[in-house]
């Protein structure tokens, strides 16, 4: 078990088959968070969390794009097993303490993207020595780049003043997100040679 992607080949590129299988996760996972972020959206925004919301659809949208076009992708017969595993996963969750359906469903999923967005590191897998101009490298750092942005967004809703009386249902739905996708993640990462901590401190927003 290795702390980083590799071994890379003579010209510091990531092997095809954990480029295939980081890329497949990161598009399912961003992928699921367009989808549910453009069902849950208002057509009129009334409030300033709910722009930043809007642009972070837009921003996952990108994501599943870019990964599509700089992943060096190879067969592997384990992903439609995966995939059905990961899909499951990000399925929406019910809120407890939340019976106003919409509403329930929009923390749920900024819960879900706080998570991704803050427990999964994916240019912290890039040894030093990896070509910095390889597309699934660029790929990587940008998309890590981003999230660090992004996780204001589902911050500035999950702290607003419409959740206030709802704070410890909140925080609930984040840490349970958190868990899911850090073993989610720490699975995906052993099954390509790689072997990190399950655990990240700091998932409340």
């Amino acid at each position: 078990m290795s702390q980083f992607l590799g071994p890379l080949d003579s010209n510091g590129r990531v092997p095809p088959f954990q480029q295939t299988r980081v890329a497949a996760f990161l598009i399912s996972a961003h992928g699921a968070l367009a989808r549910q972020l453009s069902l849950v959206l208002p057509g009129q925004f009334n409030a300033g969390w709910q722009t930043e919301l809007n642009a972070q659809l837009y921003r996952a949208t990108e994501t599943v794009s870019l990964m599509m076009r700089a992943t060096t992708w190879t067969p592997d017969f384990a992903l439609p097993y995966l995939l059905w595993g990961w899909e499951a996963a990000w399925l929406p969750k019910g809120v407890a303490g939340v019976d106003d359906q919409r509403l329930g469903m929009t923390i749920d999923i900024a819960a879900l993207g706080h998570a991704i967005h803050g427990a999964i590191r994916p240019a912290a897998l890039l040894p030093v020595e990896a070509a910095a101009a390889d597309p699934f490298v660029v790929a990587l750092r940008r998309i890590e780049f981003e999230s660090s942005r992004l996780i204001q967004a589902e911050i500035r809703f999950l702290k607003s003043d419409d959740l206030s009386q709802r704070r410890e249902a909140v925080s609930a739905a984040v840490e349970m997100r958190h868990r899911q996708v850090r073993k989610l993640w720490a699975d995906l990462l052993e099954g390509v040679g790689i072997k990190r901590d399950a655990e990240r401190n700091g998932s409340a927003p």
